[in-house]
């Protein structure tokens, strides 16, 4: 082969591989171009997680918000409003917080004296109690007659007590019905059945998985959540009916 036939074949060669580098930049900017923000967006959402782990509860918070919006809109005056007396603190209280609990719940007995604690600190609370029975037998009459005693207006005289005896059973029931002054064994009460059938769709509607279950405004929480937690959501209950 002459060296004038093999000129042009290298700078053809030559031509192509420069043609075929420039289009492989471009082909690698462009993919950078597309990459980068995520890779940039990924690397500084995982950097503002590691600096401030509470932007991730913040978030599962606003979606179990949203979640829950529609049953709360729909229901809100049924979750609210106490049955006769079970609630405590300001009877037109500023911010509501409703408990779906069961006497024999250890969760519940130990969030008892925070939401105690709370009344105390915060006059402008409202503490709506909804008796939610599903550990056995005892807890079924327990709240019965708490609801018998509610209709007399007795019911923290009997929720009190009953807190303070023990876990419910035949022996511990009956000191909290003696200091509700009524019987020991429930009368079968229609309005007390209908309320407990009331209570157990609100809770399925609200997704309970267990007591205690707790709502306060727009914020719905399940499980002892201590009192930190129902503070802040109180505050932000607040906070979102004062902008409203």
């Amino acid at each position: 082969m002459s060296e004038s036939s093999a000129a042009p074949r290298t700078k053809g060669t030559f031509s192509a591989a420069v043609a075929g580098g420039i289009i492989g930049s471009l082909l690698t900017a462009a993919l950078l171009f597309f990459a980068l923000p995520n890779v940039l967006s990924s690397r500084i959402v995982r950097q503002g997680l590691l600096s401030d782990p509470r932007i991730l509860s913040d978030a599962v918070d606003a979606l179990r918000d949203a979640q829950y919006a529609p049953v709360l809109a729909t229901n809100r005056a049924a979750i609210e409003t106490p049955f006769a007396s079970s609630w405590k603190g300001a009877a037109k209280g500023g911010v509501t917080l409703v408990e779906f609990f069961d006497y024999a719940c250890p969760y519940c007995k130990a969030s008892n004296p925070i939401i105690d604690r709370l009344l105390r600190e915060d006059k402008d609370l409202k503490v709506v109690y909804r008796e939610l029975p599903i550990l056995g037998p005892d807890s079924i009459t327990a709240a019965r007659l708490s609801l018998e005693a509610s209709k007399l207006g007795r019911f923290a005289n009997f929720h009190d007590t009953l807190w303070a005896a023990g876990r419910p059973a035949p022996e511990t029931i009956a000191v909290a019905a003696q200091a509700a002054g009524i019987a020991p064994k429930p009368n079968g009460d229609p309005e007390v059945e209908a309320e407990l059938k009331r209570n157990y769709a609100l809770a399925g509607q609200l997704g309970a998985t267990g007591t205690p279950l707790f709502v306060i405004g727009d914020r719905v929480m399940n499980g002892a959540v201590g009192y930190d937690a129902l503070k802040q959501a109180i505050a932000v209950a607040r906070t979102k009916k004062a902008s409203s």
